[in-house]
């Protein structure tokens, strides 16, 4: 399942390749895509549409921040990685 964002114009989101909605509120969105952890945040969010089994989600309200966490174990810093 391909991943893919559409925002339009702040105030829309669709979003492609989800897996599962781990928790939402007015405030936050957080769910599993195929792209790994993506957090949406903003105010009056809402769910507009959900289909796992096609992995779309739509959702309405005033988006502020897009933000994927990384969810790939550590490497280590810098000096780790340069000293090992």
């Amino acid at each position: 399942m391909q991943h893919r964002l559409e925002l339009d114009g702040r105030e829309r989101l669709m979003v492609s390749g989800v897996e599962e909605v781990e928790r939402f509120d007015e405030e936050e969105i957080v769910m599993s895509t195929t792209a790994g952890t993506l957090v949406v945040g903003g105010t009056g969010l809402h769910i507009g549409k959900l289909n796992l089994d096609g992995g779309e989600l739509h959702v309405d309200g005033s988006i502020h921040t897009l933000l994927y966490e990384d969810t790939a174990p550590s490497q280590g810093g810098l000096f780790r990685r340069l000293f090992g």
